[in-house]
């Protein structure tokens, strides 16, 4: 396959775009997309660890609108890994991690990302390198190639 053709089947995105996590009933969030970022990262607090039949598990809420403490979602996921992550500000934390799907526009597919509390962040998800390559091109200079999410839509779901 040439190369023109492998980048024409990639998402083009800006440097910040809504995302979806349907797994974890997340209808949208805005997330930077952060190439400096190995592995993505969202925001999550209230993250208890539990055990279901001899499984890792862990439930944890979410703050998916900026600078707004509702809605609060509650999700649960499956333990993937756990991982000591430094942050921008050099800071090395034991994170969990977990493996669920990422929508970007009309493609989906499975991303690894860490659970830490991003509550005093810009932005509640960072979407990393490893969950862009082969899929992703970005356009630095553009935000929200694949459309806008309005905010005020968060106060219509069922929390």
């Amino acid at each position: 396959m040439t190369k023109s053709k492998k980048s024409a089947q990639r998402v083009i995105v800006g440097w910040r775009e809504w995302v979806q996590l349907p797994e974890l009933g997340i209808p949208g969030i805005k997330a930077k997309v952060d190439t400096g970022a190995k592995t993505s990262a969202m925001h999550a607090f209230k993250i208890v660890p539990f055990e279901d039949g001899g499984e890792q598990y862990v439930r944890f809420c979410v703050h998916p609108v900026q600078r707004h403490k509702l809605p609060e979602l509650n999700c649960t996921a499956k333990v993937f890994d756990r991982r000591t992550v430094t942050s921008s500000n050099g800071q090395r934390d034991l994170r969990y991690v977990i493996r669920t799907r990422l929508a970007l526009g009309e493609k989906q597919w499975p991303v690894e990302m860490t659970l830490s509390n991003r509550d005093e962040m810009g932005f509640r998800m960072l979407l990393g390198r490893e969950a862009l390559q082969k899929r992703v091109m970005v356009d630095p200079g553009s935000s929200y190639k694949l459309g806008k999410f309005d905010d005020d839509e968060f106060y219509n779901i069922q929390i």
